[in-house]
């Protein structure tokens, strides 16, 4: 990236359904930064995220995401910004009436890649990044929660991302499961990739530092982790 920010948002407001659930929402991100967004369910944090990727939209203020004007995006470039960004869902999303390398390859095929090697090649390495190189031939019911997990973030590393949005990723993990994947998220971010993650579990604060932003009162503040 050629701007020294690969998110910067100055006074933006974040509306749902023309109310304001976030406002003076002022922040910005480098290459390589893990940043926490914490709050109550509803406070705006996942509103927040998904702006990034041109699902909710911005209006008031100014936001620019990896060279992109959120406030003018027009419909045809959300595709390029989105692959330029890694999303992982709490509810995994992952194709149950395929395996593990075939929902990797549908990624791969509706975001541009053709050639079938390279395809090939880049599911071995990702699946080898998330810890997963002997799962590609399981179905995803085969899986447990945590490898499923893996899978998904793996999902989100195919394309080389600059960022990778993170929503709730332990939420629906056992304690130890949760590590793991924080684990595997903070080896990410060693490797120069941002990460944001949305949390309500204040523990991982304590467990794992870094940046700490909260949602609160209609309100985006960053504060500290020593603060929680």
């Amino acid at each position: 990236m050629e701007n020294e920010f690969l998110i910067k948002y100055s006074d933006v407001e974040i509306c749902q359904q023309e109310l304001v659930v976030l406002k003076n929402v002022n922040f910005e991100i480098k290459k390589g930064e893990f940043v926490y967004f914490v709050g109550r369910v509803g406070s705006g944090k996942s509103s927040l995220m998904k702006s990034f990727y041109g699902e909710v939209p911005v209006e008031i203020g100014e936001a620019m995401v990896l060279g992109f004007d959120m406030v003018d995006i027009k419909n045809r470039k959300l595709p390029a910004l989105r692959r330029k960004l890694g999303i992982v869902f709490q509810d995994f999303k992952l194709l149950f009436d395929r395996t593990v390398e075939k929902n990797l390859e549908f990624v791969l095929k509706a975001t541009g890649w053709s050639d079938k090697k390279e395809i090939t090649a880049r599911i071995n390495e990702v699946l080898a990044q998330v810890g997963m190189s002997n799962k590609g031939y399981k179905m995803p019911h085969e899986l447990s929660g945590g490898e499923q997990q893996r899978i998904v973030i793996a999902r989100a590393l195919l394309n080389k991302p600059d960022i990778v949005l993170a929503d709730e990723p332990t939420g629906n993990l056992d304690q130890q499961t949760g590590k793991e994947i924080m684990d595997l998220l903070f080896s990410i971010v060693a490797e120069g990739t941002s990460v944001i993650m949305a949390t309500h579990n204040l523990v991982w604060l304590e467990s794992y530092k870094a940046r700490v932003c909260r949602c609160e009162n209609g309100l985006f503040t960053e504060t500290s982790s020593s603060e929680e």
